[in-house]
């Protein structure tokens, strides 16, 4: 009896706590303080609850996410992150609290939410190759650095325009960042946002670099002014050279900022140097862009690396002044010997051509510079004449396109004028070939004779070929040809005095008769 009163006791004093503290619950009720993801859902049944938490499911699976990418930002929702919902049996876990264990742990749990309230959070996980790919398509905001520039402003002045960094997206620090932030920051609030890992990559050139840009170190005129060809060739040159910024100790080379020379590079077909001739190339005349340069930068001063003298010499500036360029074999090469960035302008219009290097000037006031070519010797123009066939043209046409002209050596010498002293100093040499005279000579329908007075140069032998007035002796021996230098006579062996051209065709001489008898004496090479 009494064990049994005990019990009964006990029994007693559990129904008096729960009365006591009004803390009794029913037990398909959700307990007072307890909300899921911020929604109050206190004496709510399981089935209500889990209504008005699905429906919160739903707006946040709905719901955007600005994903900022630097200065850019694009919205995303769940389907871009292959979003689910993990602990759908958060609805339960809100029930079971204060309604799950002995009496005790109930009345514990129950006293705790008048203490403290209760907010469970809904769970969420994505789809990590979902995520990636989201990632990835934001590449498309990656930005290449835009470097800071200058540009004349037409007046002989400089304008300067503000670089700006480019952006890289970090695919795999980006995924983590949206994973975490799903994963525990993420509430479906309208003004959601997120910002992805990007590597800024600042420009080269800043503006803080180009603010010593300010002076003309060196500044040089050339004019051109020929054919159409020629002419676009050296716009495009200069167009090609202007606008670049080259930094303390960088080099430059001046062939590879204008090959290809090619239709598709914007050349037309001009006059080129080949063995020798003028020939027609695309780029040709583009020698002219790289000699103006170089003059602008010797009155600079900057440090020449590599230069080439013409095959032959060049009217726009004196001997040893100019800079030839060829792809593959010659180049102009200079190196920004500076503390600080030089800038080359360029600009060709009208049949004016000027390149001005811009810097920071360094050297004294009454220092002075300038530079002299020299011709030191003379080399005699040739004596012979190249025919060269021109396999379009028919028999009869003869063009010159070379006229013989005498060629040189030539040295070139810097002047420094400073403190009242002035001092000569050489800065390189040339060497520039004689020019033969040239013709081009039809061949179609062309006789042996013509294409053998071509192969030796014999102009006047080629003028009679093309009217036909050549006659070949088959039969001739390198006897004849001595017996007829002395006699005078025919190759034919005949007497005639008619006069003519004739051909030995043993060895391809040509023998001009003039009329004369075996007494006369005149037969001459030619």
């Amino acid at each position: 009896m009494i064990f049994g009163k005990r019990i009964l006791a006990a029994a007693a004093a559990v129904v008096c706590i729960g009365t006591a503290g009004g803390l009794v619950q029913a037990e398909d009720q959700i307990g007072q303080g307890i909300s899921i993801e911020g929604i109050d859902v206190s004496g709510m049944t399981y089935d209500e609850a889990k209504s008005v938490v699905q429906q919160k499911v739903s707006d946040m699976m709905n719901s955007t996410i600005k994903v900022q990418i630097n200065d850019e930002s694009v919205d995303a929702s769940a389907v871009d992150f292959g979003l689910q919902w993990k602990n759908r049996n958060v609805v339960q876990e809100a029930v079971d609290i204060g309604n799950s264990g002995n009496a005790i742990k109930r009345y514990k749990d129950s006293k705790d939410l008048t203490q403290e309230k209760r907010d469970l959070q809904l769970e969420f996980a994505v789809n990590d190759s979902a995520v990636k790919e989201f990632v990835e398509k934001c590449k498309q905001y990656d930005q290449d650095p835009v470097e800071a520039s200058i540009e004349s402003d037409g007046s002989g002045g400089i304008n300067m325009q503000p670089g700006q960094a480019g952006i890289v997206v970090n695919v795999d620090e980006s995924v983590q960042i949206l994973e975490d932030y799903i994963a525990n920051n993420w509430t479906g609030a309208a003004d959601s946002s997120v910002e992805l890992s990007v590597q800024v990559q600042e420009p080269s050139a800043s503006e803080k670099d180009l603010e010593s840009i300010t002076d003309v170190l060196g500044t040089y005129t050339t004019y051109y002014g020929s054919t159409y060809g020629r002419n676009t060739n050296v716009e495009r040159g200069a167009e090609l050279i202007n606008g670049h910024l080259i930094r303390p100790g960088e080099s430059f080379s001046v062939c590879d900022h204008l090959v290809p020379f090619s239709a598709e590079n914007g050349y037309e077909l001009g006059g080129a140097y080949e063995n020798g001739r003028v020939v027609q190339e695309y780029g040709g005349g583009i020698c002219q862009v790289s000699t103006t340069l170089y003059n602008a930068l010797l009155l600079a001063e900057i440090e020449i690396d590599e230069r080439h003298n013409h095959t032959m010499s060049v009217h726009y500036v004196p001997p040893s002044m100019d800079a030839a360029i060829a792809e593959g074999s010659m180049d102009l090469v200079f190196t920004n010997n500076l503390d600080t960035p030089i800038f080359i302008s360029g600009y060709a219009y009208g049949g004016v051509l000027t390149f001005t290097v811009w810097g920071k000037e360094y050297r004294p006031e009454d220092r002075y510079v300038s530079y002299e070519g020299v011709e030191t010797s003379t080399i005699p123009a040739p004596t012979t004449t190249l025919l060269y066939a021109d396999n379009e043209q028919n028999v009869g046409y003869f063009n010159q396109v070379q006229t013989a002209s005498p060629g040189s050596t030539a040295v070139c010498y810097k002047y420094v004028t400073y403190n009242g002293e002035t001092t000569q100093e050489q800065i390189n040499s040339s060497t520039y070939e004689a020019a033969s005279n040239i013709y081009e000579v039809g061949t179609i329908g062309a006789s042996d004779a013509l294409l053998t007075a071509i192969a030796n140069g014999d102009l006047a032998a080629a003028q009679l070929a093309a009217t036909g007035t050549v006659t070949i002796d088959t039969n001739a021996t390198e006897a004849d040809d001595t017996q007829q230098s002395e006699s005078s006579a025919q190759t034919d062996g005949s007497t005639d005095t008619s006069g003519g051209t004739y051909m030995d065709t043993t060895d391809g001489e040509v023998w001009i008769d003039n009329g004369g008898t075996t007494d006369d004496g005149v037969v001459s090479w030619e």
